[in-house]
């Protein structure tokens, strides 16, 4: 087997580590509103979101793409696998030491740091026109739209139920809430499963295993899906607590407003736009959203704050990790 052969299998593995990482990472993603409200048990919700991440992963190409051509261009052979490679352990070192703290920083944006950090440490071509169409704009606008999208409709809730009955009301929306969790969890799928797929066709071009602009490999797709959902499946209990507990105390209604604009923005931006948002930032900011509803004193802003600290550092400090990585690869690879 040859070096290239070795490096290119090593980027496989390594890519199938962090789309697990990003799958117990970011579990909290899909389930945290429908296991605080009593929605769902935590094993129930674990297990339909680990299918969910699956079948997700499966319906569609266009966020892989964007990620597999359109962040660095590593060029071919020894030195463009290393580029990917050490990408890939920046994003990884980011998402552990972000998962150990709590916090819910976003494993896409770690991906695209530490793709762009190696790649200036290289001196490849980084996209970075595409990088602030497809990454930085959304990156500010989606948290913004799932804030203000879960205000509205949850004021549009509190108005339709006003003179409902409490119990009656929760009891139905927590039946509710198994379906938006349903769909948040597909929507996880479909955009961070993708980015694993292109980081990896983005090795096996540079590998010269395929063609660049073809399509992404059947198995390349399955083994992406089966990765983060095995990730989903283990958990990732630290982050569920902040973002179900510590933002805001949340009860059925909130949690399905919360899901229901969280998913729908998810959809929107991978079958419309191609753009790899963060599902992180789309929760927890819609989860925001339907708690100032009750009253913004309700938001604990001080986790929101730390959060949002979390969300801007992701890139640089991926960046600066994969960077490093690659300085010491590049000596023995």
């Amino acid at each position: 087997m040859s070096t290239l052969t070795v490096l290119v299998v090593l980027v496989v593995v390594v890519a199938l580590a962090f789309d697990y990482t990003n799958g117990f990472h970011d579990a909290a993603n899909a389930i945290a509103t429908s296991v605080s409200t009593r929605a769902l048990t935590p094993r129930v919700a674990l297990g339909m979101a680990a299918v969910l991440n699956l079948v997700g992963a499966l319906l569609g190409q266009e966020v892989a793409k964007t990620i597999g051509s359109g962040i660095v261009d590593p060029g071919g052979g020894r030195r463009g696998l290393v580029v990917v490679l050490a990408g890939l352990v920046g994003a990884i070192a980011w998402n552990l030491a972000t998962w150990v703290l709590g916090l819910p920083s976003s494993s896409s944006h770690a991906l695209i740091g530490g793709l762009a950090g190696a790649g200036i440490a290289a001196s490849v071509t980084v996209h970075w026109s595409v990088i602030l169409d497809k990454v930085v704009v959304p990156m500010v606008l989606s948290p913004l739209v799932g804030f203000t999208v879960a205000y509205l409709l949850m004021v549009a809730i509190l108005w339709a139920f006003r003179g409902a009955n409490p119990h009656r009301v929760s009891r139905g929306f927590r039946h509710g809430q198994r379906l938006s969790a349903a769909a948040m969890a597909m929507g996880h799928g479909l955009q961070d499963a993708q980015k694993t797929m292109g980081v990896i066709t983005l090795a096996l071009v540079a590998g010269g295993f395929a063609d660049a602009g073809g399509d992404i490999p059947l198995w390349v797709t399955l083994a992406a899906a089966t990765a983060i959902a095995l990730g989903t499946w283990s958990g990732g209990w630290r982050i569920m607590r902040t973002l179900g507990r510590r933002v805001i105390e949340l009860d059925p209604p909130r949690g399905l407003a919360a899901e229901t604009t969280a998913a729908s923005v998810l959809y929107v931006t991978a079958f419309v736009f191609a753009a790899p948002i963060s599902t992180t930032h789309t929760i927890s900011s819609s989860i925001m959203g339907v708690g100032a509803t009750r009253r913004l004193s309700a938001v604990r802003w001080g986790v929101a704050r730390s959060m949002v600290v979390a969300w801007v550092l992701t890139i640089p400090m991926a960046a600066l990790a994969a960077a490093a990585v690659y300085g010491v690869l590049s000596l023995i690879a």
